[in-house]
């Protein structure tokens, strides 16, 4: 099956990672011997979801039609655009496929920097975000911990520990303690705090001094933006495997969505699985890094 008849029959949902059962194990279990204790954070897959992306309408006047819409109709547009080429005079590039693809094959991508694509992420750690706002040429809102408080918090577990049942134990032993060590700070720095007449410093000035314990895997939730072309360039540094794995586990199911959005934009991404059973994407017309 070709890439594009397997993107036309691909179910248009929102990407989660969960696609396995967990092992039974991460049922809270407590056979190894480590103690786990009762109430521990609750565990959260990784979901990609597209909000927004860009819309065209084309202006009046210029002797020209397309067969896409939104960022890739712009795209063209302004492809064309620049040498006037409204009458599609080569046959290989009168489709918007086709254009697009010769516009990555000559590495004109400035035209795709027009088009954008926002996405709102969850069920990512703090530790992926650090990562993640290296990408300068996206734009984040991300949850912030000195306005929403973080005693109920979620934790993204690494797939190398979920798989492991004592690691697994651990893992939630060791993060039921930092949500407990927060808890107990938060309450008493809101008591050090209480002669603050305003009610939303004093809460601020609280969270921000207890979420110093937070482990790195603490859930943390973000909208991102960025053009056709920021997000190849994420895709090609962060698919790879060499990346870190939960932020390659992002970019492969952002990938995903990319390709159901602007399909003619990204068509050249091919992911494909490592023997450990992780995903990598990668495209002949990039290079990582």
């Amino acid at each position: 099956m070709s890439w594009r008849a397997a993107a036309e029959s691909r179910p248009r949902r929102r990407y989660s990672r969960r696609t396995r059962p967990f092992p039974p194990w991460r049922c809270r279990a407590r056979s190894s011997g480590v103690l786990v204790p009762d109430n521990v954070p609750d565990i959260v897959p990784l979901q990609v979801q597209v909000i927004a992306q860009t819309q065209f309408t084309a202006p009046p006047g210029i002797p020209w039609e397309t067969d896409s819409d939104g960022g890739q109709a712009l795209a063209e547009f302004a492809g064309r655009a620049c040498y006037q080429s409204w009458t599609k005079p080569n046959p290989a590039t009168a489709t918007n496929a086709g254009y697009l693809r010769h516009i990555l094959d000559v590495g004109h991508l400035s035209v795709l920097e027009h088009g954008n694509v926002t996405v709102y992420l969850t069920g990512v750690s703090r530790s992926l975000t650090h990562e993640l706002i290296r990408h300068r040429h996206f734009s984040f809102s991300q949850l912030s911990q000195r306005y929403v408080p973080e005693r109920d918090a979620a934790m993204v577990e690494p797939a190398v520990i979920a798989a492991d049942r004592e690691l697994h134990e651990k893992f939630l032993a060791a993060t039921k303690a930092a949500q407990t060590a927060y808890t107990e700070l938060l309450e008493g720095l809101e008591k050090r705090f209480a002669d603050v007449d305003n009610a939303t410093l004093r809460r601020k000035q609280a969270r921000q001094a207890a979420r110093s314990v937070l482990p790195n895997a603490t859930e943390t939730r973000i909208v991102v933006t960025g053009n056709y072309r920021a997000w190849r360039h994420f895709v090609a540094m962060r698919a790879t495997e060499h990346a870190d794995v939960e932020i390659r586990e992002c970019a492969v199911a952002c990938l995903r969505e990319l390709q159901r959005v602007a399909e003619n934009v990204f068509a050249d991404f091919e992911i494909s699985a490592l023997p450990d059973g992780t995903e990598v994407a990668s495209s002949p017309l990039v290079a990582e890094g």
